[in-house]
């Protein structure tokens, strides 16, 4: 089963990721001004990931990538891939658990590990 999380931007915007059950990043969201949006967006691929198509991409340096998008506008982009076959493994594990896909939020969190955090101010 796979994960989206949560989280937010440097520059304040939000952004989403989908693991996979290793834990490894398949997407990237793109930048959203509000946490909302990226639920919402969450949800739609959640209810049908039908309504969204995916775009092979093949980059100067050799590497493979897919764009996630739904009526034109991109949404996400894959990481790196070094063949198509592993393009086409990480599209097929979107579709296959995005629907039973856990939502993690660090959206709120300025320090994931708070325990770390009193640890370091003891030290000091």
């Amino acid at each position: 089963m796979g994960a989206f999380v949560i989280s937010k931007r440097f520059n304040g915007e939000y952004k989403f990721v989908f693991s996979s059950r290793k834990g490894k990043v398949i997407f990237t969201s793109v930048s959203c001004k509000a946490k909302s949006v990226c639920e919402e967006m969450i949800q739609e691929m959640k209810a049908d990931i039908s309504k969204f198509s995916f775009s092979r991409q093949k980059a100067v340096s050799g590497k493979y990538s897919f764009r996630l998008s739904k009526e034109g506008m991109v949404l996400a982009n894959s990481r790196k891939y070094t063949t198509e076959l592993r393009v086409q493994k990480g599209i097929d594990e979107i579709v296959k658990d995005v629907a039973s896909a856990e939502i993690l939020d660090f959206s709120e969190n300025d320090f994931v590990f708070p325990d770390a955090e009193v640890i370091f101010q003891e030290d000091e």
